[in-house]
């Protein structure tokens, strides 16, 4: 049985105060938690319900009932399992190869899904704004499935990080060059804006390189595409 120090905390590292003060995040789903499992992320506390058939030989497991999973979920149709990992040391920034960078990315979901695209892109850091969404907010962690553990994540002052950069700066712009028609280095850094209002003024003065994906339908109607979906675009030009 869940105790009532036990629901607090998960229920507190549902938000980012919490989630910093303890050094903790949730993570559920049987995708998401094994891949996590099957990571370097150290496991703190893993609950899991009788259906759920387990895969690992871990410390710090407690069998809950369905009814205390979907009391603590934060899900509508709790999968079996939720578990709490320690967020792990900061890594080293890598100033060589891709590096993506975010401005003011606001939704989880987009955010989940940019880490998946670098970990399907072989992106090994995103470089963040500190207004960005926490990369540890459960819905990012749900929407990453998996690739959080494969993708170094900093938070920074973007004016302290391209100070030190010497790679070129590509913006993603409606008014920008076609990227199709660019000349894209191995060498470089990308950077993606806020969903409503594009890359900040703060970030646009350190930008070389504007680039666009040109809109090709004939009602030209469509006002811009999600940065996720600009996102996969623009790293498969990349690395094409």
């Amino acid at each position: 049985m869940l105790s009532k120090n036990q629901i607090k905390l998960i229920t507190d590292l549902k938000k980012k105060k919490s989630r910093t003060k303890h050094n903790l995040f949730l993570a559920e789903g049987i995708k998401v938690v094994e891949e996590l499992l099957d990571s370097k992320f150290n496991l703190y506390k893993l609950f899991y319900t009788t259906d759920y058939i387990n895969k690992f030989s871990v410390d710090n497991m407690q069998l809950i009932s369905n009814k205390e999973l979907n009391h603590i979920s934060g899900f509508s149709s709790p999968n079996q399992i939720i578990a709490i990992f320690e967020i792990p040391e900061i890594k080293d920034q890598i100033n060589s190869g891709l590096t993506l960078v975010l401005d003011e990315i606001n939704d989880p979901g987009n955010l989940g899904t940019i880490i998946r695209l670098c970990d399907w892109f072989g992106i090994d850091q995103i470089v963040c704004s500190k207004n960005t969404v926490d990369c540890y907010n459960p819905k990012v962690v749900q929407a990453s499935m998996g690739s959080l553990s494969r993708v170094s994540m900093h938070y920074c002052d973007l004016s302290i990080f391209f100070k030190k950069e010497s790679r070129p700066v590509f913006g993603a712009l409606l008014n920008g060059t076609n990227v199709y028609k660019s000349p894209l280095p191995k060498q470089a850094v990308l950077v993606l804006g806020n969903e409503a209002n594009g890359i900040s003024d703060n970030v646009l003065k350190w930008v070389t390189n504007k680039i666009t994906i040109p809109q090709f339908g004939e009602t030209q109607n469509t006002e811009s595409l999600n940065v996720a979906m600009a996102t996969a675009i623009l790293l498969s030009e990349f690395k094409r």
